[in-house]
């Protein structure tokens, strides 16, 4: 009602009832004195009893301009249908057809809208023949390339994000993507260009009448009527002036109308919001990965992986970027896209993947009630309402204030760390035995970052699901985790538990990103601690132990040969000294003095969780 009100809302309004009145009461108003002969007054020029003038017959001209709105206006409707329709199946075959039959539909899409479009139609107008439904048929199909490319384009930029990726895992077919997941974000453009196209039909369809291809006498439209008041222009203008007037106001009114339909409704969809509770412990089975192997083409991202993940164990995945974390991560979780291979053994229960910028990862046409409860459906098959009710309880385990009311908002009307709360929470709605986060506290302040690492650690007390947490943080990762896996280029270096990593690591990459970490005593005055070099490019691995070429300890032998993982550790000369920084060590013992006023302090589900902090 509020957008009603707006110039916008009242210009729509203005719009809607100006078509209807032309299409609705136009041909029931003036519908005899249209066909009415005044032999008195042939081609008679404006006047009181004929406002616009007359006909050669003598009959009015405003008359037969408001009857022939109904058939004007409806048959540039039909060939915008045909254009939306034919634009939307050409333009989303790509995302579900294979890559080669998607790559001939777009070629395809790029030679036909490089020919005009009103060339198109008077062609196909030649072909289809004369007539007002063969010239609606003709400017449709001309139309359909334009609004294909537009399709094209969209579904392409939408096809990417981490929410399509995740309906795919949950196994929903490529129509369904398309209709379910596709099409609602990126409606308001089309809508948009939907109600543009109705206006040029209408433009290009009174063309076609005017050259005489289009409606065909005794019938008539704004583009016939247009043809017989220009031959007596000088005679009568307002003969010619009226049809023109019309086509023009109605095209204006379509314009309008698209706008205010793009900023109400967006493509979003409406939902029911029932409300209620139910909840189930998860039993936990250990994620076990053996020989995991990610290649492109010749490059290899990940070379012979392998761990385990025992059940309620918090595990942490660092290194730096381009180590293949984040990689691996996905090919458990079976996210990893063609032309991506991935070969080795992954053994593992229910698994839910949390990732790092959440608004990449929830359908922003979609309320977050309605995509957590479609995992309940697809999954658990069950009823809407009882999906419903399970999503608006999982809101409430990661401690949601009023989940009834956020399960029927839009994630952008969420904070970033209520967002990521509703991406752990839909990770539950499945009952995971194993929970992969890949940083999800980077885009977050420090508070909600603590708020979150509590969430997760509670998740896995009360759940016993296992963790296994990507990032580069070290000092995040002390705070959740009770063992570490250290990547580099590709591979695992080392396998440590946390106190080992605050006492001291073995593995000379490992005491470097230690290093790299600064803390409250540093010398301000000294450039920060760096890894001097870069990491090897996959598609160029080194033949020994890829960090030889930035290691001071190196010799001729890492150089050449890639040592096992011995004992925990992948290095020819190990070391064993403490190197941990007070940053680390504050990590360790839950960063007391870096604490902020929590409000969840006092809540006892929490302060039951904060005494089984890792390492204690």
């Amino acid at each position: 009602m509020r957008r009603l009100r707006s110039p916008l809302g009242v210009a729509a309004v203005v719009s809607l009832a100006f078509l209807l009145f032309a299409v609705v009461l136009g041909p029931v108003i003036w519908a005899d004195d249209a066909v009415r002969t005044d032999t008195l007054a042939l081609t008679q020029g404006a006047s009181a009893a004929h406002p616009m003038g007359t006909d050669g017959l003598g009959r009015d001209v405003l008359a037969r301009v408001m009857v022939a709105a109904r058939p004007t206006i409806g048959l540039a409707l039909l060939a915008t249908g045909v254009a939306v329709a034919g634009g939307l199946l050409l333009g989303g075959l790509p995302a579900v057809l294979g890559r080669r039959a998607g790559r001939l539909v777009n070629g395809f899409i790029g030679l036909v809208v490089a020919f005009p479009g009103l060339l198109i139609a008077l062609v196909l107008a030649v072909v289809l023949g004369t007539g007002g439904r063969s010239a609606a048929l003709a400017i449709g199909l001309a139309s359909v390339p334009a609004f294909a490319r537009l399709t094209q384009t969209l579904a392409a930029s939408v096809a990417g994000r981490d929410f399509v990726a995740a309906a795919r895992v949950l196994g929903v077919g490529r129509v369904r993507m398309l209709v379910r997941h596709i099409l609602p974000n990126i409606g308001e453009p089309l809508i948009v260009q939907a109600t543009l196209g109705a206006g040029g039909a209408l433009l290009a369809f009174a063309a076609l009448s005017f050259l005489g291809l289009g409606v065909q006498a005794p019938d008539y439209d704004w583009g016939l009527l247009l043809n017989e008041g220009l031959n007596r222009v000088y005679l009568n203008p307002a003969a010619a002036l009226a049809p023109g007037v019309a086509v023009v106001l109605a095209g204006l009114a379509f314009n309008v109308l698209g706008e205010f339909a793009a900023q109400v409704f967006g493509g979003r969809a409406a939902v029911t919001r029932p409300s209620g509770r139910s909840a189930r412990p998860v039993p936990g089975d250990a994620l076990t990965v053996t020989d995991l192997r990610v290649s492109y083409g010749d490059a290899a991202a990940v070379k012979g992986v392998s761990f385990t993940v025992a059940p309620g164990e918090r595990v942490g995945l660092v290194g730096e970027s381009g180590s293949g974390k984040s990689l691996t991560a996905l090919a458990v979780s079976g996210l990893v896209e063609p032309p991506g291979v991935v070969s080795g053994s992954i053994t593992a229960g229910e698994t839910a993947m949390v990732f790092q910028d959440p608004m990449t990862s929830l359908n922003p046409a979609l309320r977050v009630g309605t995509q957590l409860a479609e995992v309940a459906r697809t999954h658990g098959r069950l009823a809407r309402r009882a999906a419903w009710e399970r999503a608006v309880t999982r809101l409430d385990d990661v401690h949601i204030a009023a989940a009834a009311r956020v399960a029927a908002q839009y994630p952008h009307e969420l904070s970033g760390g209520m967002r990521q709360r509703a991406m752990i929470a839909m990770g539950l709605m499945g009952g995971p035995r194993v929970i992969i986060a890949d940083e999800p506290t980077t885009a977050l302040d420090v508070t909600v970052q603590k708020q979150i690492l509590d969430l997760l650690r509670e998740v896995s007390s009360t759940t016993g699901a296992a963790i296994l947490l990507i990032s580069h943080d070290l000092a995040v990762v002390a705070q959740l985790c009770s063992r570490v896996l250290v990547m580099y280029a590709g591979v695992i270096v080392e396998d440590l538990t946390v106190e080992r990593l605050l006492a001291g690591p073995a593995h000379p990459y490992t005491r470097a990103l230690l290093a790299s970490v600064p803390d409250m005593a540093a010398d301000r005055s000294l450039p920060l601690a760096t890894i001097p070099g870069r990491m090897p490019s996959p598609a160029d691995p080194a033949a020994g132990c890829p960090f030889a070429p930035r290691c001071e300890r190196a010799d001729e032998r890492c150089r050449n040969e890639l040592p096992a993982l011995e004992a925990g550790v992948r290095c020819w000369h190990p070391v064993d000294r403490p190197v941990a920084s007070d940053a680390m060590r504050a990590g360790e013992s839950g960063r007391d003095d870096l604490r902020v006023n929590d409000p969840r302090d006092n809540d006892p589900r929490v302060n039951g969780l904060r005494g089984n902090e890792v390492g204690s």
